[in-house]
């Protein structure tokens, strides 16, 4: 079981770690498709998705309609890639059934590009890598 701490660091069974990825992607050809229930359902959605695949997203935002920009975390041994495949397969899938009318809209049917951008974000702290190792130290002392 996972415990968060009030910095933002997580201790996992086997480490502790504060893995944030900021991910933007955007509607295949830039299209101007993503209307307010739709990035509603979209933030419900994604969070959904991150609770089932055990991760967790911090923040959705629909910027100009076109372009998805998440804030994600997740334990070191869920790649980013897979983060992104995730959000991005199952999403489109479930958007498409709740909001058929959108694949007209959109050239070959096609709602998100294949592209995307990763940005690791966070903040290093001299002082968090001390604690841990002083926490570490003295486990072993015990």
């Amino acid at each position: 079981m996972e415990k968060f701490t009030e910095s933002g660091v997580i201790s996992a069974r086997t480490c502790v770690y504060e893995m944030m990825y900021r991910l933007i992607w955007t509607v295949h050809d830039g299209r101007c498709v993503l209307e307010y229930d739709i990035e509603l359902f979209i933030q419900d959605v994604l969070r959904q998705i991150a609770n089932e695949k055990d991760f967790i997203v911090h923040s959705v935002k629909v910027l100009n309609q076109n372009y998805i920009d998440v804030t994600v975390s997740a334990h070191p041994k869920i790649a980013p890639s897979y983060i992104v495949k995730m959000l991005k397969g199952i999403s489109g899938r479930k958007i498409y059934l709740k909001f058929p009318d959108i694949k007209q809209k959109l050239e070959k049917g096609m709602l998100w590009t294949n592209n995307f951008y990763i940005q690791t974000i966070g903040n290093y702290s001299e002082e968090t890598v001390e604690d841990y190792i002083k926490k570490q130290f003295k486990k072993t002392k015990q």
